[in-house]
């Protein structure tokens, strides 16, 4: 059979198109035009390759013809001669990208169907008698617009094209569309709307999560997806809801335990304690992810990281930070026993000297707490390891807050030197041998048993043992001693030797005796140093009596230096100063005067009682109440300071007040004349003491003070007696007497307490001491 090679003419590739006109380049989109170059690319590329290809199909085609049933060219078997590969290059080089699937099948339905190789050979019709009709079909499917993805139609504004070397390159931009304007009310309300669904989804699942944790772990993640809040309008409000709630929902749904990781014989479990195992590893998974959330946040905030999205901006970090910084706080408190305890730590420490000042009192409040509640010391011991690497990290330059934060610490008792231990009776505990020789067996099997139960007993209770906790809380203190002495040694110019200072009178009862000498040495060198103020020179006077009074009372040493640091620091505490100085120096006066009564010579407490009693006449009242109950402790302590309440001189030699040598200054020639001066205080209390000391501070009688002034320390009066805390109601003169009308407040004093008062006055106008001049000088 032998075919005309013009009737092959509708497989011959199409004849090039003319290149289209500019007009027509503006009407055509920039992507269809870019497939069509690459259509044509490829075309030109396999356009001999594939008419060789049809050409040896069609022969093959031709000669399988054995029926007279047509059978599309699909059907036919590749020939031996040809390799599948071939075949499948061919139908990859088919330009196919740019046709839809309605397309193809369409095609694919026009080639199955009769033509000149498929039809009936034997048939006498024209073999192209439908070409014109054909023609108009393809015509008429081209007019129809092909179905593409809808993509969101912007309208265009067309430029002037740039020529290169492949030719002229149309430009565009897109013309911004204008949206319906709302007002600021609307937008509002829209956005209150918003906020109102996010509230509603998130107690919904935060019911659902806390009424049945175990069925509904699985909506931690749904809800902590929500961290993740694109809306630019809610996204903040949404965040910070959602931070809160996961946190509350942790400290409620959170075991008792710690959760361990399971090994491959513990997962093989019964069908019940499967769904535990699994709430517990799902529990963990979602609170470390929520843990890394916080974390991103801060460091977002800190780093100024800004995010692909832009549902948040940057004013708005400072807040999500501050509520993540929160969140973790309050986990660290409600949680120290689960896991990932340390990881919270190590995040909030740096910022306890964070520059915000908010996020700094946060943190350090927290550990605060932290330490003030923690009663095994586990968590502590962590917290101050954390701590001690960071002063070290930043060569000593933290706030001093994050140091004061460690006189929170819980620690009352440490384990002491071992050779100071290797001298104490030990317990000694019978081995099995004497037990037989010694115990009976009936006893031996009640010992046994008891040893039994109370093992029970502790492990039921879970009570951690005192020679752990004593082991842990003297861990805790090396480090903060390390730090101490290190701050003491290589940056004593530093803002935190306030703080440690303060620090070491606070612990130093639980100092080894081997740190005595050189610690002494350098406190000495700090307060001669004259750099000092007022209140750090009290706490190195607080920290050596502090270690003199405990274990260093083995050791001979005379603190004379101190004692004459303190009294020439004693007029320096005037109302002009910072009355929280007043607290420290009656610490001070309580350790040196009255604990030490022993080693102090009278004329040194008498010095001390005088300068004191100058003292009290230039503080504020709450001070003044609190120096004069010094006064009164000190004069129990030392019998004989009597002499300061005589007019007659007891000795030789005049009273020297400006010399700041308490053994020298002959104190014992004075007289406390500052107490008929303090009677007539507007304080009643003040009142009440100085007249309480100007009949020698009895302890019975009708001059004793009453059982609530009697029995409180200075410091709990100092503090009872506020100057915040008090009211104080103008002094009225009683209009009876002439001579006592400089007394205000009798009302106040009981009718023997009166008498007493009228006694002194009395023997005072006899006295050589002018006291109107007095008075009228002191005011």
């Amino acid at each position: 059979m032998k075919i005309n090679s013009g009737s092959l003419f509708c497989l011959q590739p199409r004849s090039k198109k003319r290149r289209p006109t500019f007009r027509r380049l503006l009407k055509t989109s920039g992507v269809k035009l870019e497939n069509k170059l690459k259509n044509r690319q490829m075309k030109q590329q396999n356009v001999a390759k594939k008419q060789r290809k049809e050409q040896k199909r069609l022969r093959q085609a031709v000669k399988g013809v054995v029926s007279d049933m047509p059978r599309p060219l699909e059907t036919y078997r590749s020939p031996p001669g040809e390799s599948e590969e071939e075949e499948e290059e061919f139908l990859e080089s088919l330009p196919t990208d740019m046709m839809e699937d309605d397309d193809l099948q369409q095609m694919t339905s026009l080639a199955q169907r009769a033509s000149f190789i498929t039809r009936d050979l034997s048939s006498c019709g024209p073999v192209h008698g439908g070409k014109k009709r054909g023609s108009e079909v393809v015509r008429s499917y081209e007019k129809v617009p092909r179905k593409m993805a809808r993509t969101e139609e912007k309208e265009v504004i067309h430029l002037l094209p740039i020529k290169d070397k492949t030719g002229l390159i149309p430009q565009s931009i897109e013309r911004e569309v204008a949206l319906p304007q709302l007002t600021p009310a609307q937008i509002e309300r829209l956005r209150v709307e918003k906020i109102n669904q996010k509230k509603t989804t998130i107690g919904s699942l935060g019911s659902a999560i806390v009424s049945d944790p175990i069925s509904s772990v699985k909506r931690l993640k749904e809800l902590r997806g929500m961290l993740m809040e694109a809306d630019p309008s809610v996204a903040v409000t949404v965040r910070k809801l959602v931070m809160v709630s996961l946190m509350e929902i942790f400290k409620d749904i959170v075991p008792t335990y710690r959760i361990r990781p399971l090994t491959a014989a513990e997962k093989t479990v019964k069908k019940e304690t499967r769904q535990l195992r699994e709430f517990e590893e799902g529990l963990v998974s979602q609170y470390k992810f929520y843990l890394e959330d916080l974390e991103q946040t801060i460091k977002d905030w800190k780093q100024k990281k800004k995010k692909r999205s832009q549902a948040v901006g940057f004013q708005s970090y400072r807040g999500l930070a501050e509520v993540a910084v929160r969140c973790l706080c309050e986990l660290l408190l409600a949680l120290p026993h689960f896991n990932f305890h340390n990881n919270i730590i190590v995040v909030l420490v740096p910022l306890m000297t964070d520059p915000d000042r908010k996020v700094s009192a946060m943190c350090c409040d927290a550990f605060r707490k932290l330490f003030q509640q923690d009663k095994v010391g586990g968590a502590s011991l962590a917290a101050v390891r954390v701590i001690s690497g960071l002063v070290k990290s930043l060569n000593y330059n933290v706030k001093p807050e994050v140091l004061r934060t460690l006189l929170s610490l819980r620690i009352k008792e440490v384990e002491m030197k071992k050779d100071l231990e290797a001298t104490a009776p030990k317990k000694k505990f019978m081995n099995n041998k004497e037990k037989k020789k010694n115990l009976s067996r009936m006893q031996r099997k009640w010992q046994k048993a008891e040893e039994k139960l109370q093992k029970e007993l502790l492990e039921a209770e879970a009570s951690e043992s005192k020679e752990k906790k004593i082991k842990l809380h003297t861990e805790t203190l090396n480090i903060v001693f390390l730090v101490y002495f290190r701050i003491l040694k290589k940056a004593q110019k530093s803002v935190l030797l306030p703080a440690v200072l303060e620090g070491l009178a606070n612990f130093a009862h639980l100092i080894n005796l081997e740190f005595f000498d050189d610690l002494l040495n350098v406190l000495q060198n700090l307060i001669q140093s004259g750099d000092l103020t007022n209140q750090e020179s009290l706490h190195c006077i607080q920290t050596v009596f502090t270690i003199l009074s405990g274990q260093g009372d083995v050791l001979n040493i005379d603190p004379l230096n101190f004692y004459s640091q303190l009294y020439q620091m004693l007029p320096r505490l005037h109302a002009g100063a910072p009355n929280d100085d007043v607290i420290i120096l009656l610490r001070c006066l309580d350790a040196m005067l009255t604990r030490r009564r022993k080693q102090v010579s009278l004329q040194r407490a008498m010095a001390f009682i005088k300068r004191l009693s100058m003292l009290s006449l230039h503080v504020l009242p709450n001070a003044s109440v609190g120096i004069l109950a010094a006064s009164r402790a000190a004069m129990h302590s030392f019998p004989k300071c009597d002499f300061l309440l005589d007019n007659e001189v007891q000795g030789s030699g005049f009273y020297l007040p400006e010399l700041d040598q308490p053994e020298h200054c002959n104190a014992q020639n004075t007289a406390l004349w500052e107490l008929h001066t303090l009677q007539r205080h507007y304080h009643p209390v003040v009142r009440r003491f100085a007249v309480h000391l100007s009949l020698g501070a009895p302890s019975d009688g009708s001059a004793a003070l009453s059982v609530d002034l009697s029995r409180r320390s200075p410091v709990e009066l100092f503090h009872d007696y506020s100057v915040r805390d008090m009211t104080f109601n103008p002094p009225v003169a009683p209009p009876a007497s002439k001579k006592k009308d400089h007394l205000v407040g009798t009302s106040l004093l009981d009718a023997e307490l009166q008498r007493q008062v009228d006694d002194v006055l009395n023997a005072a106008e006899d006295s050589n001491l002018d006291f109107t001049q007095t008075h009228r000088t002191t005011h």
